[in-house]
């Protein structure tokens, strides 16, 4: 029987598709650890990777992971690091086969064990499981997923950790995923070292929480701090999240010594609270978790203990994120300067609009913000200054006619001399007219998901 580990040290090395591109080098050079997760997706991130697959059957998946990879493979094989990672995207084979191939050519490919996660694309099988009766409605409208099924880029299941503790399972020191939760990627290594039950629902609680605090990478270790943020130190050279775990769920967070930034209860507590939703009903494919039951404790310097996390049974369904085609958005800008710089900014909006309906121009929406005024806060910012020094005036506009809005964004630049002085900063020319990819949150019966998923070793 293999010896259970005492204490795992999972790291976190991203927390989102264009985070900072050292910290998985940092995290497995700047001391020991057992496992580095990186965690690459968000909802609108699978569109956008269907998106450039459909251009290109060899892409689909985030490249900046093999590039990193390439960085640290030596490092992962020579120190026995595992490496997790939902960077798969829509095309898992397509990244491992890259990965694969990187780690051939720094001459390590022997040690590299590479195991990739599918089965939570759901694209191809839509049509099927519809005509089965699965009617996909909206979480939020109620609306049956027909209702744009022509207009569908992209649809996933959100796995959980059990493809990823198989994998482990069978050897691998790479696990590359499609769409599996950002906390199964921390959990599924927790369940195969401490030999834990998928239904031990306080301890997959707790591991569920550890991938929670990891998620979103320096956010819980100083990065993106509300509280005393002056206070934290060094942010350049910032220490991205370690957690050190203990078989019975209880678990420190921590970070590398001699890094920046800061690990303490507010810090964790922060991380904590995002995209939380009930405190008390936490809902993963793996388990729900109450966090009402944490408790924070300080246990030195940079270090804040977990434990006391309960937790329930797993749901019978499924998440499933749909994204689909919306429509068309166009966004300008342009920066008024004093004297009387937020009047100038209100009528250059009103003359925009007024020549805009002069030309028939019909949108779904027209927004105006007034960055430096009341963007970020609306009318809770209350009344502005009279001497605000500069004002960015950013209108936006969307719809379903594509002319409608390229119309639109040949009319930004004629303010500058048509309208209200003192422009400045303009540049770049027209704004661009983008895509709205629309995000359909949806569920599904979970046995009709898991059977299909496939762990395979490359």
């Amino acid at each position: 029987m293999t010896e259970r580990k005492r204490t795992v040290r999972i790291a976190a090395g991203q927390g989102f598709w264009g985070d900072w591109l050292e910290a998985p080098v940092r995290q497995v050079q700047g001391g020991p650890i057992d496992y580095l997760v990186l965690d690459y997706l968000a909802e609108v991130t699978m569109s956008i990777l269907q998106k450039q697959r459909s251009r290109d059957p060899s892409a689909g998946y985030a490249r900046d992971f093999v590039s990193q990879m390439e960085r640290i493979l030596p490092d992962v094989a020579d120190r026995g690091v595992r490496v997790i990672s939902n960077a798969g995207g829509v095309n898992p084979r397509g990244c491992a086969d890259a990965v694969r191939a990187a780690a051939n050519r720094l001459g390590v490919g022997e040690r590299i064990r590479i195991a990739l996660v599918t089965g939570d694309d759901l694209l191809e099988r839509l049509d099927p499981l519809m005509t089965e009766g699965e009617s996909f409605a909206n979480m939020d409208t109620g609306r049956p997923l027909s209702d744009v099924r022509d207009r569908v880029r992209s649809a996933n299941a959100y796995l959980g950790m059990m493809p990823v503790v198989e994998a482990l399972d069978r050897g691998a020191n790479v696990v590359i995923t499609g769409r599996v939760t950002d906390t199964g990627l921390t959990l599924g290594p927790l369940v195969h070292e401490f030999g834990w039950s998928a239904d031990d629902w306080d301890r997959i609680a707790a591991g569920t929480i550890a991938g929670h605090i990891l998620e979103c990478g320096a956010q819980s270790s100083g990065g993106n701090l509300l509280r005393d943020w002056r206070k934290v130190k060094r942010l350049e050279d910032v220490g991205f999240p370690i957690v050190e775990a203990e078989a019975d769920g209880s678990f420190i967070v921590t970070k590398h010594p001699g890094t920046g930034g800061v690990v303490n209860i507010a810090s964790v507590s922060e991380q904590l609270v995002y995209e939380m939703g009930d405190p008390a009903n936490y809902i993963t494919p793996d388990g729900i978790v109450d966090f009402t039951t944490i408790k924070l404790a300080r246990a030195g310097k940079n270090r804040v203990r977990v434990s006391g996390i309960r937790g329930r049974p797993r749901t019978a369904m499924l998440k499933v994120s749909v994204a689909y085609f919306y429509g068309y958005k166009a966004i300008g800008s342009l920066v008024y300067s004093w004297p009387e710089a937020f009047d100038k900014a209100q009528a250059a909006d009103r003359v925009l609009r007024k020549r805009l309906k002069a030309l028939g121009l019909e949108f779904e929406q027209i927004l105006t913000e007034y960055v430096g005024v009341d963007a970020t806060h609306g009318r809770l910012a209350g009344a502005p200054s009279p001497g605000i020094a500069e004002v960015m005036l950013r209108v936006g506009v969307r719809g379903p006619d594509r002319a409608a809005v390229e119309r639109f964004t040949r009319e930004i630049a004629p303010l500058v001399l048509t309208g209200p002085p003192s422009v400045t900063g303009f540049a770049g020319g027209r704004p661009a007219v983008e895509e709205i990819v629309a995000y359909w949150p949806a569920l599904m019966a979970r046995e009709k998901i898991e059977p299909f998923v496939r762990v395979e070793m490359v």
